[in-house]
């Protein structure tokens, strides 16, 4: 049974960095794409950026761009998601998820939630002087 947990979370300035991380197990990187999904208070949740299953092809959705870097350590079966420069619209809960290759891509991944089937609980941040 895939379990993905999320850890990281926290309190940080505008301005400041924080490292989240998704703990993988019962399924191999190499076949299952993993996602970032962020949902602020009051809001529905989106996409934040996904690396794909078996190599390293990533994708960013456009407000995250430039400013986040989303990783991943095999050995580890961890994937990290680096925020720099975060901003108050950066606070919110933080997902996890993993879909298939077959559904989430690989040499592409997809930032829709509906190609991920199984996800982590979730880990708090919040943006705030």
């Amino acid at each position: 049974q895939p379990q993905l947990a999320e850890s990281g979370g926290g309190l940080v300035q505008p301005g400041g960095s924080l490292r989240l991380s998704c703990a993988v197990s019962g399924f191999s990187l190499d076949f299952y794409t993993i996602a970032w999904f962020h949902q602020a208070p009051g809001k529905g949740r989106e996409g934040v950026s996904c690396i794909g299953g078996g190599g390293d092809a990533t994708n960013y959705a456009d407000s995250k761009k430039g400013r986040f870097v989303i990783s991943k350590d095999v050995v580890k079966r961890t994937v990290y998601l680096q925020m720099n420069n975060v901003e108050p619209e950066d606070t919110g809960e933080y997902y996890c998820a993993a879909g298939h290759i077959g559904k989430a891509g690989k040499l592409a991944c997809y930032l829709a939630d509906r190609r991920y089937d199984d996800w982590g609980q979730g880990t708090q941040v919040s943006v705030s002087s």
